[in-house]
């Protein structure tokens, strides 16, 4: 079968891969809704220049496809309903679809009390936090979203893998700017930017990680089997700790090392989230607050620049940019991301 994937780093259209990506998802029995928009969720993050969290992850998601470790047909199901609260359960649906039924729900109850605040349980990997607190900013609130995950740091002082990186987000509309975006794990650094390390065959800083020995290590392989560090020592492993407790403990999910991670093929996820949205028009007029923020964004700007440096950029600025040049020029993906692709379509029959 002939795939016809651009070969010699020839860029790919977005809308394309996001087509491909899709029809990959079907041919396994995701319905075409789902599948068009957790399809887009991984696009997207390589459209915003984090590949880590892209379509690298499209064959792993696939696996667990396979398996049965998530199912193709997701049906959430609404288990505490009270005003500005509600618990969900995912039932080990697609993750990407069951944070949007959490971001859609949390919107809706934030314009009826202020604030939304959906705790969900038994999800999957969602892939890039911000691909939702952006889609309530867009609905004029403060999106706040976060996640447990499958473990790979140690308690601080500790040397067995326990808490997952443990991303969080938050985003608030910007007026003529796209969202404020603050995305980040409590890790030093996001474990997929270590596989992509690993893939590329590239050797990481010596602060990410350490082996299994305890020991400082620029191995991408040897960081995985070993430990990665957390953000900030004690601070970082802190912040770990509260978000997997109001993720996975509040949620009646899974926690600490029983979460399994994308990486894992063949074990039920059991991921917690917590989606807060808070209406901007419930504490002032929207379009004051938008003001406000420009004024802001342009204060942060109106600094002298530090040596090296030609902008200051607001948070989430950069992936606007990078999601602008990319759409028009299309995207550059790592030889070993389109190999992934190639085999993908081999097993899968769906041609590019």
């Amino acid at each position: 079968m002939t795939t016809n994937f651009p070969i010699n780093n020839s860029p790919i259209q977005s809308d394309q891969l996001v087509d491909f990506c899709s029809r990959v998802y079907q041919s396994i029995g995701v319905p075409k809704e789902d599948a068009d928009f957790a399809a887009d969720t991984l696009v997207q993050a390589d459209l915003w220049g984090h590949q880590s969290h892209g379509v690298l992850r499209l064959a792993w998601y696939f696996a667990r496809l396979k398996s049965g470790a998530m199912k193709a047909l997701t049906k959430v199901d609404t288990v505490v309903n009270a005003g500005a609260v509600a618990v969900i359960d995912g039932n080990d649906g697609l993750g990407p679809v069951i944070a949007k039924n959490a971001v859609l729900q949390a919107t809706e109850r934030a314009k009826l009390h202020g604030i939304g605040v959906v705790s969900v349980r038994n999800s999957n990997h969602f892939g890039t936090c911000m691909y939702y607190t952006r889609m309530a900013a867009k609905q004029g609130c403060i999106g706040m979203l976060m996640s447990n995950a499958g473990p790979n740091m140690a308690p601080w002082g500790g040397r067995k893998k326990k808490i997952g990186t443990n991303p969080w987000s938050i985003a608030v509309p910007g007026g003529k700017h796209e969202a404020i975006v603050m995305d980040m794990a409590n890790s030093g650094v996001a474990r997929g930017k270590i596989y992509l390390a690993k893939n590329r065959g590239e050797a990481i800083p010596n602060d990410w990680a350490i082996d299994k020995e305890g020991r400082p290590t620029t191995d991408p392989a040897a960081a995985i089997e070993g430990l990665i560090l957390p953000m900030a020592g004690h601070k970082g492993y802190v912040f770990g700790v509260m978000i997997d407790i109001l993720s996975g403990v509040l949620s009646g999910s899974s926690f600490l090392d029983q979460v399994h991670g994308p990486y894992d093929p063949v074990n039920r996820s059991g991921a917690g989230h917590l989606m807060i949205c808070m209406n901007v028009e419930a504490f002032q007029k929207l379009a004051e607050f938008e003001e406000k923020i420009e004024a802001y964004v342009t204060s942060l700007k109106d600094v002298p620049l530090a040596q090296g440096f030609n902008q200051v950029f607001y948070p989430g600025e950069m992936e606007t940019i990078a999601n602008q040049k990319n759409r028009t020029q299309g995207l550059i993906l790592p030889e070993d991301t389109i190999q992934s692709l190639v085999n993908l379509s081999h097993e899968t029959g769906v041609s590019f």
